[in-house]
């Protein structure tokens, strides 16, 4: 699976995971899949809720990944547990 990118809003109230495509073409069709998610309860407890995807092309993913830090959001890891890693 493709390297996520992960960005929090100030409030720790809502995510955005930037996802490459795996079915973009490289140099000819590169897509990024941006999930908007909310979290539900105590970070890091519980995988936040996604309520949206889209697909855009790269160049208005970086855009958007900008304009998002410029906003005040921060770059984060993904800090809840997988499903796999809970035994």
């Amino acid at each position: 699976m493709a390297k996520s990118y992960w960005l929090i809003n100030s409030k720790r109230s809502e995510v955005r995971r930037f996802i490459k495509n795996d079915k973009s073409i490289d140099g000819v069709f590169e897509y990024m899949f941006i999930d908007s998610g909310e979290i539900d309860g105590v970070l890091g407890k519980n995988p936040p809720v996604i309520k949206s995807t889209v697909s855009v092309e790269i160049d208005l993913a970086r855009e958007i990944y900008g304009r998002l830090l410029s906003q005040g959001w921060r770059i984060t890891e993904e800090v809840w547990l997988k499903k796999d890693s809970l035994g």
